[in-house]
């Protein structure tokens, strides 16, 4: 404990470490902060601004009222809820896949998935920067597995990893669709091209994408105009879809069927509450009935951009709803979220080891319940600590 206490003073002294913030509301664009009042906030991924809608509010409750707290066991000991049946019917649905299975959270539903999938004589291809649930997913994986890494986006790389892996038993590259700390998306078209060249699995997980990108908000496959096409897609129902908890797996039956037989997440956790599930499947009918949420969070996250290069900053580019601005130093970042609170604007720097040393960033997160007049608050606000720290 001296050794962990020290390394927390460390941090400390250098202007690195975390500070929880408790909110005393519903996360909403506005939500009071213990300690400074209202703020705007621009770190949720809250993209459609459901996570406070007054019908998803109401599904929550009634899904409590009916099922109670939870079933205080596993599935496949005490049974299945008819509220995961009806979420995971929806979803599979509305992504155009055979079936879905719903975990308590997308880490475990990555964690769960990988081990399950890839077996002795398998070898599983990760992009670089995938999100953190995948990294820990593939060295979860067993000793037979072959796990190789491929530079972010390099197809070129990728390909020769597939050729020299030709006599494997199968391969499965895994990939974010929208990678979360970049706000990137990942280039499917030559990845699904390439899977099917080589007789590949192709897994994404679409947290970032769903709900945000595609005509309809099915994601990043439906962006590109590859729904169906991606043979296995991993989610959250925590960000667009109402912001609570929960993830899934979407993908072929038998897939579904052999991760209820093996999955460990799935089979050494409790289920999903069931206030979740409703919650989560109201989200997904809002969103269905209310394409206005999608042109609103794409107008909001146009106009972000542009009035950040006014300013003279410089984000990451990108088509999602993530708005990175790079700012170097992890404490500098940091400093930078402070600034910005003290002037009522909730915007999280992150730093190593959640991004590379030297790249600490602040990440700003688009919300389709923004007003003209919340962005216009925020642009003011940046306009004023880029002044101040110098950046």
């Amino acid at each position: 404990m001296r050794r962990l206490q020290g390394e927390n003073d460390e941090l400390r002294r250098s202007g690195a470490f975390k500070q929880a913030l408790h909110l005393e509301g519903p996360m909403a664009p506005r939500i009071r902060m213990e300690g400074h009042g209202e703020v705007l906030v621009l770190s949720s991924n809250n993209y459609l601004g459901l996570a406070n809608h007054p019908e998803v509010i109401a599904a929550g409750v009634a899904g409590l009222r009916a099922f109670g707290a939870g079933t205080a066991s596993v599935r496949f000991i005490c049974g299945t809820l008819t509220a995961h049946r009806d979420l995971e019917q929806g979803l599979a649905r509305f992504l155009g896949t055979e079936a879905a299975l719903s975990y308590v959270s997308c880490w475990n539903a990555n964690t769960g998935l990988l081990p399950v999938l890839a077996g002795d004589g398998d070898t599983l291809i990760s992009d670089e920067l995938n999100h953190a649930s995948i990294i820990d997913a593939c060295r979860l994986t067993g000793k037979g597995v072959e796990r190789r890494v491929y530079r972010h986006g390099d197809m070129q790389q990728l390909a020769e990893i597939l050729k020299e892996s030709a006599q494997r038993r199968a391969r499965i590259v895994v990939t974010d669709g929208v990678f979360s700390m970049e706000g990137d998306l990942a280039p499917l078209p030559d990845l699904v091209t390439l899977c099917q060249k080589h007789d590949a699995l192709l897994v994404v997980d679409d947290s970032h994408g769903l709900g945000v990108l595609g005509k309809r908000g099915a994601g990043t496959a439906e962006h590109f105009g590859l729904a169906g096409k991606i043979d296995v897609i991993t989610g959250t129902l925590g960000k667009a879809l109402g912001g609570a908890a929960g993830g899934f797996v979407a993908g072929p039956s038998a897939l579904v069927d052999h991760l209820f037989q093996k999955s460990r997440p799935l089979l050494f956790s409790n289920a999903l509450p069931a206030t979740v599930a409703a919650s989560a499947l109201k989200a997904l009918e809002v969103l269905e009935r209310d394409p206005g949420l999608l042109a609103r969070l794409r107008e909001n996250t146009r106009y972000f951009r542009e009035k950040l290069l006014v300013l003279g900053f410089a984000p990451l580019p990108g088509e999602s709803a993530i708005i990175p601005i790079l700012i170097g130093a992890t404490a500098k970042a940091m400093a930078v979220s402070q600034a910005l609170l003290k002037r009522r604007v909730f915007v999280t720097g992150f730093g190593y080891p959640v991004v590379p040393e030297g790249k600490a960033r602040i990440r700003i997160q688009m919300c389709a319940a923004f007003t003209r007049a919340d962005l216009d608050e925020a642009l003011a606000a940046l306009k004023e600590v880029k002044a101040e720290l110098g950046l």
